[in-house]
């Protein structure tokens, strides 16, 4: 099963007030596990960054400005999420800049299954506070290189996240045994092979032998001439 881990920053907080996408990040799992295929983006903007999300992201109208805009790079984000789930942590959020970029380009809000792991979060275990720095140490999550928010990071420590919460290390565990398992040869591809060792018996040996059996009463070896 493929899934599609979702994250992005933005100009501010409130598309509706103008704000827009400048960071695109999606992790692929497979059975719930990250594989190495990524997709990541920036998009230059005209809309000012506010000082308050440069803090959180660090990114700034300058550096975006030698990026393309968002639209040049939807037709590859479209098809690399293609129809499978998205995991998205506050997926409201997400999902309304994202349906606000592909609108004036005359594309249909995302259809794809929506699993919000702030929701699944706080059901799973009983908990308010379901921010990714929490829900990290809480898993034991190396949270080392998050000095700001980054979409692809934050990506690849919401599919660790994510992976706990649908029962941890046991899934990959079970999915390292299944790939071994692949790999074993099947009975109908293993040759029998039976090895014997062929005895000879010498003059000396074949008379003992007759010798033997003949001083055994209803002996086997009489009815097979041994």
């Amino acid at each position: 099963m493929r899934e599609i881990v979702l994250d992005t920053e933005t100009t501010g907080l409130n598309y509706k007030a103008g704000d827009r996408i400048i960071e695109v990040g999606c992790v692929e799992l497979i059975n719930h596990v990250s594989t190495t295929n990524n997709l990541h983006f920036y998009c230059s903007t005209n809309k000012i960054i506010d000082k308050s999300a440069t803090k959180i992201h660090g990114l700034t109208n300058d550096f975006l400005n030698e990026y393309p805009p968002f639209k040049e790079h939807v037709k590859k984000f479209l098809a690399f999420i293609g129809n499978d789930p998205l995991i998205i942590h506050n997926a409201e959020f997400d999902l309304g800049f994202i349906n606000n970029e592909l609108m004036p380009l005359g594309i249909e809000p995302l259809k794809n299954k929506i699993i919000d792991t702030v929701s699944f979060a706080r059901k799973k275990l009983n908990t308010r506070i379901a921010n990714l720095d929490y829900l990290c140490r809480r898993f034991q999550i190396d949270l080392s290189e998050r000095d700001l928010h980054g979409a692809l990071l934050d990506c690849q420590l919401l599919a660790e996240v994510y992976l706990e919460l649908m029962g941890g290390k046991q899934i990959s565990m079970n999915l390292n045994i299944t790939k071994e398992n692949k790999n074993l040869p099947s009975k109908n591809n293993i040759k029998k092979t039976y090895l014997f060792s062929k005895v000879v018996l010498n003059d000396k040996d074949t008379l003992l032998h007759k010798s033997l059996v003949k001083g055994i009463k209803d002996s086997l070896w009489k009815k097979f001439n041994y």
